[in-house]
């Protein structure tokens, strides 16, 4: 998939697909159920926003990151990226959409999102 990020973009929204129900163990947020569906995970790199992305998209060596987990997991697929000049916290709750697991890539959040993967459609 290529990637195009425009001027001034710090935030993404990465677009996944899970295929089927799954468990998995996510840090130290502990193991957790995702149903099948579709998610959205917001995220941000004040620099290097490019390569924060592609490595969500060619899959982490070391799993350091919440979405790590979930894109590790063998069933989940990203179909599409969103990148914005939006704050992140700001972008995450403007996004409709259920939270699975409190805390999912907001361990730094200080906005009171409660998770920045949310299940939606």
């Amino acid at each position: 998939m290529p990637i195009v990020v425009p001027p001034g973009a710090t935030t993404y929204q990465l677009i996944i697909e899970l295929a089927c129900p799954v468990r998995i163990q996510v840090g130290r947020l502990g193991i957790a159920d995702f149903p099948a569906g579709t998610f959205v995970y917001t995220g941000s790199a004040r620099r290097g926003v490019e390569a924060r992305v592609r490595r969500h998209l060619t899959g982490a060596r070391r799993l350091h990151c919440h979405i790590d987990y979930l894109l590790a997991c063998g069933h989940a697929r990203v179909t599409e990226v969103r990148f914005s000049s939006e704050p992140e916290c700001l972008l995450n709750q403007r996004t409709n959409g259920q939270i699975v697991l409190r805390g999912f890539g907001a361990s730094d959040c200080r906005a009171g999102c409660g998770a920045h993967l949310k299940r939606i459609g």
